[in-house]
């Protein structure tokens, strides 16, 4: 049973940053529950995309992997030899408990649980990449860099799954969908106040782009195929294809 999130059901002075600190992964799991609509349904269609994508001994990396989530999808769903799953995260307390997590599974393809930046993680050999709501807290000047690396690290046939927070081009509906995600978020035990002040913690963390821009920095990569396979209000999820070598 996941701890409940109250980190901010009391009034706190001084607003900082948001931050993966300890506190936030000891009720993680709760957090993401009640905050993220759709998010077990992603983590479900991550393991499908694993069995359709996943090549013979190749690599397979979760970039961003909080507390190991997509990562067990993943390596519940591998049905070929040689592969190996490379869950990366920043945050030591994310990825003690991600470690923790995995151990608690067995399983045949082995993972390895690194704490850095994904900025300077080397992508090779990758059949599957997953960015699971990672992409929007990088710099958006580093977004398209990250994206390139992963594009060039993918083999022929290969896939990338990119989740996000979205905003809208069109105003009105991004306003009608945020709307709606503060009543989800009501509709789960939030109150004002907490939904307020995490909000105010994470504008200046979490910069959200448009599907557009997304899908115009994958284009950019080289990605010829890209869609929308998820959507609930303001998030979403989106697959990239590298094309298969032709003769």
């Amino acid at each position: 049973m996941s701890n409940r999130d109250t980190l901010f059901s009391a009034p706190i002075d001084k607003l900082g940053d948001w931050t993966f600190d300890e506190r936030v992964a000891e009720v993680f799991p709760d957090m993401i529950q009640r905050s993220v609509p759709g998010y077990s349904s992603i983590i479900s269609m991550i393991g499908m995309l694993t069995e359709r994508f996943v090549q013979p001994a190749s690599n397979i990396y979760d970039l961003g992997c909080s507390l190991g989530a997509a990562t067990l999808s993943i390596r519940r769903n591998i049905a070929h030899d040689g592969c190996r799953i490379i869950a990366v995260d920043n945050s030591p307390a994310m990825v003690e408990r991600c470690r923790r997590h995995l151990s608690a599974f067995k399983a045949n393809t082995p993972v390895e649980v690194i704490e850095a930046d994904i900025r300077h993680i080397e992508i090779k050999n990758a059949s599957l990449v997953v960015l699971n709501f990672t992409l929007q807290f990088l710099e958006p000047e580093d977004r398209q860099q990250l994206l390139n690396n992963i594009y060039q690290g993918l083999r022929p046939g290969g896939a990338l799954v990119l989740s996000e927070k979205l905003s809208f081009e069109d105003q009105t509906i991004g306003d009608l969908l945020f709307d709606m995600h503060h009543d989800f978020k009501r509709a789960n035990g939030y109150s004002e106040l907490e939904i307020s002040q995490k909000r105010s913690m994470l504008e200046n963390v979490m910069l959200t782009d448009s599907i557009e821009a997304h899908q115009r920095r994958l284009r950019l990569a080289g990605f010829a195929h890209s869609g929308l396979w998820f959507q609930c209000f303001n998030f979403a999820s989106l697959v990239a294809l590298k094309p298969e070598e032709t003769a």
